[in-house]
């Protein structure tokens, strides 16, 4: 059994059935694929092929070299979050982001739980810290947005300073924008089927294995909770200055591509070639709570 991971069966409410399902069989049930595909979370028929994602990618990726350029010609700041459910795909999708990009100039930060000095400080300090200088983009692997949805959900705050997050957040937000920094939100959604293989594949994976906890596990059957939690957020924190980007992120693939996209088309860089950016996919990625309906 893989460290750190208790192996149980879990029971699930699905669609109406009762499903068993137990991270450690080595054997997927057929159910999971099989539903995950038929979820409507997947909304083109076929995957793009890999050779063909591979050369999108790739264009993709030298516009945002360009960016990294153009950023430290003008001092222009980037900050990028990404959230979503586990295993929607935030760390796949800011490794495609990242993948050659300086590491000197482009970081990633993907918090630990707070230490005790950052328990008792102003909410917002630990994440203002790692925010970028003058050339810098920073893509959060998680964030201050953690208090909309994990901690309200897995008890790690207060009803009251969920509440309170949740009236701050947008002024804080503004704050952002108004310093002059490009700033995009991403939520990564995932339908539930798809979140069970995905943690199936980490399970038996030995390269993957660290990236399921207990936490995950414990989490199952707080779905609607979730849902419940990211519908508030993206309700109340969706705004004209830092708006929240959907992203139906069943399809790595298209999703990847479709983030990158969007961020290539909002920043008027130097060298930007339209025709390598393409178009987005108005099937895959949205602005604000209305595209999940």
């Amino acid at each position: 059994m893989a460290e750190g991971v208790e192996g149980r069966a879990v029971q699930l409410e699905i669609g109406g059935k009762t499903r068993i399902f137990d991270v450690d069989d080595p054997v997927l049930p057929d159910w999971v694929e099989q539903e995950a595909l038929a979820s409507g979370d997947y909304p083109h028929s076929k995957k793009i092929k890999e050779e063909e994602y591979e050369a999108e990618l790739k264009k993709l990726q030298i516009e945002l070299v360009k960016v990294l350029f153009w950023q430290q010609a003008t001092g222009t700041r980037v900050i990028a979050l990404f959230e979503g459910r586990d295993a929607a795909g935030k760390g796949g999708t800011i490794a495609a982001v990242s993948a050659y990009m300086n590491p000197r100039s482009a970081r990633i930060v993907a918090l630990t739980k707070p230490t005790e000095t950052e328990q008792g400080q102003w909410y917002f300090q630990r994440y203002i810290s790692r925010f970028p200088t003058a050339g810098e983009f920073v893509l959060f692997d998680r964030s201050w947005y953690n208090r909309a949805g994990v901690e309200p959900v897995m008890g790690f705050c207060t009803p009251e300073q969920y509440e309170h997050f949740l009236k701050e957040v947008p002024r804080f937000d503004k704050m952002i924008v108004h310093d002059k920094i490009s700033f995009f939100k991403f939520w990564l959604d995932t339908g539930r089927e798809m979140q069970l293989k995905r943690f199936h594949d980490r399970r038996h994976d030995p390269l993957k294995v660290w990236k399921l906890s207990n936490m995950d596990i414990a989490a199952l059957n707080k779905w609607d909770d979730y849902g419940a939690k990211r519908d508030r957020m993206l309700k109340e924190t969706h705004t004209d200055k830092a708006p929240w980007t959907v992203v139906k992120a069943n399809d790595k693939r298209r999703a990847r591509l479709n983030v990158i996209r969007h961020i290539l088309k909002s920043l008027d860089y130097t060298g930007k070639d339209a025709s390598a950016i393409g178009e987005i996919d108005d099937k895959i990625i949205g602005s604000g709570p209305d595209f999940l309906k």
